[in-house]
């Protein structure tokens, strides 16, 4: 039995609390109560509820913290330090279409630097968790990135955009450029699931550009602490200031980043 650290067990039990009622909601779909962001942006009653319960329950464990929201934006605390980083359901689409694949994610960033991650599928009861400097878990099992080398030998994931956001015609050169060279890719529309997958090894890798920081602060802990390599594509710049990134493991990282320039 691996020991979770306080921080990481505050961090679970608040997302679990928070999640309470979520699987009657998927189970529901069709009677939820949904506006529109945006063209295929969509945000449901309980991604609101989902974040405002995560809100609640941060700020009372951990008072003064600041907390960015996908929903909610940035709420400045008294703690300049500190930063809950929350997606109350990354996947909202698979979400209202009735697909098993989405989650909570929330994050600790610590004076710029993301310090503890938690991602958790409420209806598989995934949960991955990481925290610097003490590896990264999907449940209780230590995780490591996949240890592929070959390119022809690995499944990659990315994301594509949907209507209304910018980037067709380069993801459409991206894909070309990789699905030619490998044996498959994924396309599974939740980036905090995809980037444990590649903590986990199940992917070998993962690209996404459109990214915000609630998309990806947690699982780039989970592939860093799994030992995967974590960048931008086009400068050394910080996927969280980019909102773009290339994660997977040290051999084939070279060789996927050299594909992605190349459709660019």
């Amino acid at each position: 039995m691996i020991l979770q650290s306080s921080l990481i067990q505050v961090m679970v039990a608040s997302v679990r609390k928070s999640l309470k009622g979520i699987s009657r909601d998927f189970g529901e779909v069709t009677e939820l109560q949904v506006s529109r962001k945006g063209p295929g942006d969509f945000v449901t009653a309980a991604d609101k509820r989902v974040e405002a319960a995560l809100f609640e329950e941060l700020t009372r464990v951990r008072p003064g913290y600041g907390f960015l929201g996908e929903e909610q934006g940035m709420i400045e605390g008294t703690d300049k330090s500190h930063t809950w980083i929350v997606d109350p359901i990354d996947g909202t689409t698979n979400f209202m279409h009735g697909i098993p694949h989405f989650a909570c994610t929330v994050a600790l960033e610590r004076s710029g630097e993301i310090v503890a991650g938690v991602t958790y599928n409420p209806i598989t009861n995934d949960l991955y968790w990481a925290e610097k400097g003490k590896g990264a878990y999907h449940n209780d099992r230590r995780l490591r990135v996949s240890s592929r080398k070959q390119l022809d030998e690995t499944v990659i994931a990315t994301g594509l955009p949907f209507i209304g956001k910018a980037g067709h015609t380069q993801a459409l050169k991206e894909l070309h450029q990789i699905m030619q060279r490998t044996a498959g890719i994924r396309r599974m529309g939740a980036c905090s699931l995809d980037l444990a997958m590649v903590a986990a090894g199940q992917y070998d890798g993962y690209w996404e550009r459109g990214l915000k920081p609630w998309d990806m602060a947690a699982g780039l802990l989970l592939v860093a602490e799994a030992g995967g390599k974590v960048t931008s594509i086009e400068n050394d710049d910080s996927p969280m200031k980019t909102g773009e990134l290339l994660a997977t493991n040290l051999e084939l990282y070279p060789q996927l980043l050299d594909k992605l320039k190349i459709g660019a």
